[in-house]
């Protein structure tokens, strides 16, 4: 009987040791990096004592199968219904929320994408509690630390509510290893079920492929700015990247501009990138745009002005016409 009241205070939620909850974002088939991240963030809560992933989607087996492999991981809950096709943030939200309810878990940990911002924000409103957004540290479990003013800022939060809900910045963390050991997966409890959105229908979804890997998992991506003139003149970026096996982005005045669609933004607006290499190539280096990358392992950058910011935070610069140092560069890596 002590013991029991050492552990739990009655009327209160002030438990000892803590149960995460991670929501798994994946496409039916494959993990998504950002995932393998959030787990990482998940085993670093202190008095953390299981990590459950949340495999929720439509013919989601195999990715099920994919993170009970994973490290950290203690457990992989399974919701698989038709009413999850498309992943609507309308069917998702009490799905998760459900999950919570059922298993009492004191986090939920969403990866900082598209999906994890979309959700997080319904699945916090359904549970009355405040949510804190791509998150970049831990220092207890009730606290967390963020970036504010496009990274120049780091901000300290503490939340007081009996479920912590949190984005977690994937480039913060490192992505956690397959485990030998698999954990099983297994279907959700009773009573959690995905019900067909009101609000909101599934029509269909067109997905962009490429041979070349993507922004937020490649180890190399070249970046185009204004300097590029003109969308015709990215060829000679992507011919670069080729030999690298990278991937290509752009700021966001090449974006604005019309040069490249808006998938390739690397920004405050746009994706998160922190590779093995960052080539900037014609980017004078904005506020905007240095907050999306700066946290890249080495940064090297080709610009024609010598004062360009970009200059600042690079660790090689290149100062001469792109036009012709670009092309140079590619016909040295291919030889």
């Amino acid at each position: 009987m002590f013991r029991l009241n050492n552990l739990i205070r009655t009327g209160t939620n002030l438990t000892r040791f803590k149960h995460t909850l991670v929501v798994v974002e994946h496409d039916n088939q494959k993990l998504s990096q950002v995932t393998l991240n959030t787990i990482t963030a998940a085993t670093k809560i202190p008095k953390n004592e299981t990590v459950t992933c949340a495999v929720a989607g439509t013919g989601c087996g195999k990715v099920a199968e994919e993170v009970s492999r994973l490290a950290g991981v203690n457990k992989v809950l399974v919701v698989d219904d038709a009413n999850l096709t498309g992943f609507l943030p309308e069917a998702v939200a009490p799905v998760i929320v459900d999950l919570q309810k059922k298993n009492n878990f004191t986090h939920i940990a969403f990866g900082s994408s598209a999906l994890g911002k979309n959700v997080m924000p319904r699945v916090a409103a359904l549970l009355d509690a405040q949510p804190v957004s791509d998150i970049i540290g831990i220092p207890d479990e009730n606290t967390f630390v963020r970036t504010i003013y496009a990274g120049n800022a780091i901000q300290t939060v503490r939340v007081k509510d009996p479920v912590k809900i949190f984005t977690v910045r994937g480039t913060a963390f490192e992505a956690v290893k397959p485990n030998s050991a698999a954990t099983p997966a297994e279907v959700a409890p009773a009573g959690v079920n995905a019900t067909k959105s009101e609000k909101a229908t599934f029509v269909n979804q067109q997905i962009a492929k490429s041979d070349r890997p993507s922004l937020t998992a490649a180890k190399v991506v070249v970046s185009g700015g204004r300097g590029l003139q003109n969308g015709e003149n990215f060829k000679i970026l992507y011919d670069l990247a080729d030999t690298m096996n990278g991937a290509v982005g752009a700021s966001r005045a090449a974006v604005d501009a019309g040069y490249v669609p808006n998938d390739l933004q690397i920004g405050q607006t746009g994706k998160i990138v922190a590779p093995e290499l960052y080539i900037a190539v014609g980017v004078s280096g904005a506020i905007q745009h240095l907050a999306g990358m700066k946290d890249s392992k080495t940064i090297a950058a080709i610009n024609k002005d010598p004062d360009a910011p970009i200059f600042q935070v690079a660790d090689l610069g290149l100062v001469g016409d792109l036009f012709k140092e670009v092309p140079e560069m590619t016909k040295l890596l291919k030889k």
